[in-house]
């Protein structure tokens, strides 16, 4: 029974992680991947930027829907910065891979300040959207200016 608890808990493990280390098959598939989860938040994190900056009528729903969605989608690039994925069609600059440690407090910042933006929207309130959505938009700054291409 000792020897079988943790083999079952090693196959486990493995098995659950084999979908994540197989989704990349070669690393341009991986730039792939990261870009599109940018593109689908980006989309809606404009959607909350329209509302917050009057360019659109201010939805509580669908602010909190879409800060919802930027939240979730805040968490799935990052596993795509592997190995190899510095190069092709990327704007990724050298300095995520040699900067591992600052570049990661930054990925951290924009993921809580994505939940921030996510509660806020929940409240329905538009004051607090707009402080949150100007929270977010600073750290995804940060981090273009310091890690992405133009």
């Amino acid at each position: 029974m000792k020897i079988l608890a943790p083999l079952a808990m090693a196959i486990a493990i493995t098995s659950l992680s084999a979908p994540a280390m197989a989704q990349f098959q070669k690393p341009e598939d991986a730039v792939k991947y990261r870009k599109a989860a940018f593109t689908v938040m980006a989309s809606h994190f404009g959607r909350v930027g329209a509302m917050a900056s009057g360019r659109v009528p201010f939805d509580p729903k669908v602010a909190a829907d879409s800060a919802a969605l930027v939240e979730t989608m805040s968490k799935l690039p990052w596993e795509a910065f592997g190995p190899g994925t510095d190069k092709g069609d990327t704007r990724a600059l050298p300095a995520i891979w040699t900067e591992q440690a600052k570049w990661k407090e930054g990925v951290d910042k924009f993921q809580a300040e994505a939940t921030k933006l996510s509660a806020a929207a929940k409240t329905g309130n538009l004051d607090a959207v707009k402080t949150a959505f100007g929270a977010v938009g600073q750290s995804c700054k940060a981090c273009h200016d310091a890690y992405r291409k133009e």
